[in-house]
């Protein structure tokens, strides 16, 4: 039974703004009960680990309202509507972290929170990096710092750095230099 989808019978809007709706859903469990399941959806998602050198990496810092802190991560953000994932990488580069990058390189996609929300986040690796200038969002104030690689590496591996797509993107990049 626990490969068998549910059923989704009803759905009603609880809540939306610009960048998150929520529905509440009653479904049919494969055991012919029902319940309601509360679904969070997002806009797809994008992170970029951008390589200043083989060995120096851009790193963006900002103070995070849910988790309550300041955290160092990789540029991240939502997909807008229309956009293309590479698009939505080189604008966010250029946003968070004042650069372009003239190569791209896709290394995975995953679910965020497959549980309770409906969205995929696709990591690139950015080399090639030029400056660029483009407006910041109006809702973020950031910090950009470059880091040595096996230090942001070494910061994943001792739990220093808690976003998912940062860490995801990190050890992926060590895989693919044969770490």
């Amino acid at each position: 039974m626990a490969r068998v989808p549910w059923r989704r019978s009803s759905t009603r809007g609880v809540y939306a703004n610009p960048w998150i709706s929520v529905r509440e859903d009653v479904v049919e469990l494969p055991d012919g009960r029902t319940t309601i399941y509360g679904v969070v959806e997002c806009a797809g998602a994008v992170g970029v680990l951008p390589f200043l050198d083989r060995d120096t990496v851009l790193m963006v810092g900002q103070y995070r309202y849910v988790a309550g802190g300041f955290y160092w991560e990789i540029p991240t953000g939502a997909i807008h509507g229309g956009e293309c994932e590479t698009d939505a990488v080189q604008r966010e580069l250029a946003e968070e972290a004042g650069y372009e990058a003239e190569r791209l390189t896709r290394v995975c996609a995953f679910h965020t929170s497959k549980s309770v929300m409906r969205e995929t986040a696709a990591i690139y690796l950015a080399e090639g990096l030029r400056e660029a200038r483009r407006a910041a969002d109006h809702t973020e104030f950031i910090e950009v710092r470059a880091f040595g690689f096996d230090e942001v590496l070494r910061m994943v591996l001792d739990d220093q750095i808690k976003d998912a797509m940062t860490i995801v993107a990190v050890l992926r990049a060590a895989r693919l230099r044969g770490g």
